[in-house]
This record gives C-alpha cells, structure tokens and sequence, in this order.
C-alpha cells in the first residue's frame, strides 16, 4: 500500500540532493540556500547538520571519509568531524552568475554536476567531471538549469535534465572514461505541469524525476515513456532516492523558498518525505573515489 511520510519537518528553504548511504545506513540531503549539510537515519531520526560557507548545489560521500561538496565557487572537500571546508577546482571562475547546482557520483568513482543561471534565464552553464585524481573536465556547455544527473543500471547511459528547457536528456557514458556523446532527448516536460527536477534511477532501469512546480514523481521507462505519476502533498518537489534497508523508499525532498515572492501555500512546503509501498527498489550510490 502506499504511503506518504513527513519524515522530517526541516523547512529547508531549498531542500536537495537526498543521498542514502549503504555504509552507514544514513540519509544525506541539503539546504542550497540554507548552505547546510544534513543527515539522519532513516526514519530521519538523530539530524545532524553541517554549515557551508556558499549556497550548496550538491554532495557526494567520499570513498576514505568526508565529502564532496558542490558550492558556489566550485568543488570542495568537507569535513564531517572538524566542519573544515578545503576548495578543490572552481570550472567556472569568472562566471559570477552562475552557481554548482546538482550532482552524483557515477559507478566508477568520478562525481558529475552542472551549473546553473542565478537568474534562471541564459544557457551559459555547463557539465564537469571530477575525477579520483582531482583533475576536472568539461563535458557540456549550454546549460540553463543543470538537474537530475543518473545513470543506467550498467552505466552506460547517462541522464541529465536542463529543468528550464524543460527537458531529461540521454548520452552515451563511456564507463571507462567518464566522457559523454550522442545526446538525444530522453524526456520533454513541455505538455507537463511543471519541471524536470532531481532525478534517480531504479533497479528496473526506470528514471524517476521530481516534477517542480507540480509535487509529482514521474517515473518514466528505459524508452522515455510515462509509466507512472505519484502525486506528493507539497507542489515544489526537488529531487529522489531510494534508500532505507531494502532501497525500497523513496526520499524526496522539498523547498519552501517563495518563488516570484510568493511562499508555498502547503505548510509541509520544504519538509523531507519518504514515500513507501512503490513496489520498485533502488541501486546502491556509489562513493567519490578521489
């Protein structure tokens, strides 16, 4: 049977990137413009929180202890036990519009995330690659809204949305490089309410993506078709995924920010949700190796 949760009443003025960590069987997620790291159990018990010192677009867990932190100003290491913020690269320096905004980390250890238009209006945002080593590259320019970054159950397709194109992108991944090719449109939100958001994958090779704007999970198949709509009891749904023992609960998590000066009517707007009884698991995330 399915069944919505408030799991945690955060009111995150931007709530992100919800993360589920096998190692330690604990959620991660973040509050972009509350610049805070948060973590729980999975009944988002015993919250501990991290500040940052630059509104947050993302985070990934390190393979050796720490994280990855996607700021305004770059990539950054982070440190859980001391709170120490240490900048890794900045992609893009003398873009002072633009911002990181949503990543993960592929099968092979390499952590992925886009940039963004402050104003939400201008492609000048782009795709990068860190890798294990530190070195950074670039794989796609163009951006309005970077979102969503996932992958195939084997790694070989990538998926990433441009949420203000309205649209969920598919490429080529070369597993063994990390580089990208052959993009094609996975997934228009144009006939949709809302816009393509945060995004995960499940174990059958569905893409599951946050319709913003709207409060509804959309789960598309392998071939970009509507397979199915959860509706949540917020409208400004950010991103999923699956965790808990059995990666059978999607987490989703909310923004309660006023949008064009108007709050979220919902008082639960920018609460942490967990939805259970979908029937689908999800894959496990792998940690940054570098």
């Amino acid at each position: 049977m399915l069944k919505i949760e408030l799991l945690a009443d955060c009111r995150n003025l931007l709530g992100e990137g919800p993360l589920w960590d096998v190692q330690e069987q604990r959620l991660y997620w973040i509050d972009s413009y509350g610049k805070t790291v948060f973590r729980a159990d999975a009944k988002g018990q015993g919250i501990e929180r991290w500040p940052v010192p630059e509104h947050i677009g993302s985070m990934c867990l390190r393979a050796e202890g720490g994280a990855v932190v996607a700021l305004r100003t770059g990539f950054h290491f982070l440190d859980f036990k001391s709170g120490e913020v240490l900048l890794i690269a900045d992609p893009e320096p003398d873009l002072r519009r633009t911002r990181l905004n949503d990543g993960k980390v592929d099968r092979q250890g390499r952590f992925l995330a886009g940039s963004m238009d402050y104003e939400e209006r201008e492609p000048i945002g782009g795709l990068y690659r860190l890798d294990p080593d530190l070195s950074l590259h670039p794989l796609e320019t163009g951006i309005i809204v970077s979102n969503g970054p996932c992958w195939s159950p084997d790694g070989a397709t990538l998926y990433f949305a441009d949420s203000f194109q309205r649209a969920i992108f598919a490429y080529d991944y070369d597993t063994a490089n990390g580089n990208v090719l052959c993009r094609r449109l996975f997934a228009s939100f144009e006939r949709l309410r809302g816009y393509p958001d945060g995004a995960t994958v499940d174990e059958e090779g569905c893409v599951w993506s946050a319709e913003v704007f709207s409060g509804r999970l959309i789960r598309f198949t392998p071939d970009g078709v509507i397979d199915r709509i959860v509706g949540l009891p917020v409208s400004s749904t950010t991103s999923v995924m699956f965790g808990g023992a059995d990666l059978d609960v999607l987490y989703v998590t909310s923004m309660g920010r006023p949008i064009g000066g108007v709050r979220p009517p919902e008082r639960e707007a920018g609460g942490l949700f967990a939805v259970h009884g979908l029937g689908v698991r999800g894959l496990p995330e792998a940690r940054f190796r570098g």
